[in-house]
């Protein structure tokens, strides 16, 4: 094909529109959705496990638990490192290694010899689970036209929705198998995805907003006709607009106009993951054990995850119909609301659409959530921001079975209640972000 060039000289964000979404989008979130889907299902064995971990090794669960505990640690540290290191290197380089580490860990988890063993791959592992989800968002957002950007970043972290599916049907077929330690198949399950996506990515090219900031503009370029070409324009041949900027690094994204938005974001990321990781640490095994009626057993946990899927779809179209914030705060309270009516519900029907609706509500808030952050930073602190955010909720990680323990003990009923105010917590924060981001171009 010949080069054209419109004009003289052309931004990133100009090319990327002309560009559009097309093939090139359409691979690269199927690579990155790949592995997203495994570290759902990572994230989701923690509680899935504990009882059958607790089984091997002849533990009780809440000390079978402290897997979970070092994943979340790992992932509390991997999240700030590999943000900021993506940041330092570049994303492409971070992207490889976070998930090879993911795949190798994650694997060898299956065969651990020992709960010594067990706890330190979880650890490794949670490391690179929390690289991989900051360094995917920012990079995604960088190859993604501004009036289209908001929905595909929704839709990368849909398959959040595809891991939790996976992880209840692998989690159902050991267990009904009649696996002698059905934790072992789960984890090596999780693990398969994540070795599948070594390979492809090293077709992921290198952002072209790190390399014009590296002061690297022919890659950059290079970069932006690779991704013109595959969605059927023509290359471009003038100059690339923009110029060199330092890292702005961690002390940046707490002075001047960066504060206010980094206090907000961190804390409806804390909010929100404490809420989503009390209700999915202890809700499996609670329903697989004790659950009420028809709501129990690992066939209403599929259809929990089930219904995250139009969760996903409606926060696609409310971030670019309604904008970024409006759209997470109105799934914020749809979820503190499902939490209200599981209390006040008094039948396995009422209980049922109660968790129905917050599994729905709950995943579109990490949706919009997951679209709105990425855009509130520029390129020189965006992977640092998303890892800054993923510290936050794997702080909730680590938090939500200790600190809610004594709640949860007490039933069902006052830890939802707990749940509804920590919710109702994150759309106050959400409010309080000065700025929103919809068609709005990245810095």
């Amino acid at each position: 094909m010949d080069q054209t060039a419109a004009a003289d000289s052309a931004t990133i964000d100009g090319l990327l529109d002309r560009a559009g979404t097309g093939p090139f989008q359409a691979r690269l979130l199927g690579i990155f959705g790949l592995v997203w889907a495994a570290d759902a299902m990572q994230v989701l064995a923690v509680g899935i496990t504990a009882p059958s971990v607790a089984a091997s090794f002849g533990l009780t669960i809440p000390a079978a638990l402290q897997a979970g505990t070092a994943f979340f640690l790992g992932m509390f540290i991997g999240a700030p490192a590999f943000g900021a290191l993506a940041d330092r290197i570049g994303r492409r380089n971070v992207l490889i290694a976070t998930v090879g580490l993911d795949a190798v860990a994650g694997l060898f988890t299956a065969f651990a010899p020992s709960f010594a063993a067990l706890v330190v791959l979880r650890f490794v592992t949670g490391l690179a689970v929390g690289g991989t989800l900051p360094v995917d968002y920012a990079m995604m957002a960088e190859v993604l036209p501004a009036k289209r950007r908001g929905r595909w970043l929704v839709g990368l972290e849909g398959f959040w929705a595809i891991g939790t599916v996976a992880v209840a049907l692998a989690a159902w077929a050991a267990t009904s198998g009649g696996a002698a330690e059905p934790w072992r198949w789960i984890f090596a399950a999780a693990g398969l995805p994540a070795l599948i996506g070594i390979g492809l990515r090293f077709w992921t090219p290198e952002s072209p907003f790190y390399l014009l900031r590296s002061g690297r503009p022919d890659e950059a370029k290079a970069v932006l006709n690779r991704i013109l070409l595959a969605n059927g324009q023509p290359a471009y041949s003038g100059r690339l607009d923009g110029a060199a900027s330092p890292r702005i690094g961690f002390a940046g994204l707490f002075a001047g106009d960066h504060r206010r938005r980094t206090i907000a974001v961190l804390a409806t990321w804390l909010l929100v993951s404490v809420a989503y990781y009390g209700v999915f640490t202890w809700l499996p095994g609670r329903l697989t054990g004790q659950g009420f009626g028809f709501v129990r057993g690992y066939g209403f946990l599929v259809l929990l995850a089930l219904a995250q899927i139009p969760g996903y779809a409606l926060a696609a179209v409310g971030v670019e119909v309604w904008g970024r914030r409006p759209t997470l705060i109105g799934f914020l309270l749809l979820s503190a609301a499902a939490c209200v009516a599981f209390v006040l519900a008094s039948d396995a029907t009422a209980i049922a659409a109660a968790l129905l609706v917050l599994s729905f509500a709950l995943l579109g808030s990490w949706g919009a959530l997951y679209a709105y952050t990425p855009e509130l930073y520029p390129t020189a602190a965006r992977a640092s921001g998303m890892g800054l955010a993923g510290a936050a909720a794997r702080l909730g990680g680590l938090l939500a079975p200790s600190a809610l323990a004594p709640v949860i003990a007490m039933g069902f009923e006052p830890a939802m209640g707990v749940f509804a105010v920590l919710l109702m917590g994150a759309a106050g924060a959400t409010a309080m972000i000065p700025s929103e981001t919809r068609g709005t171009p990245l810095a």
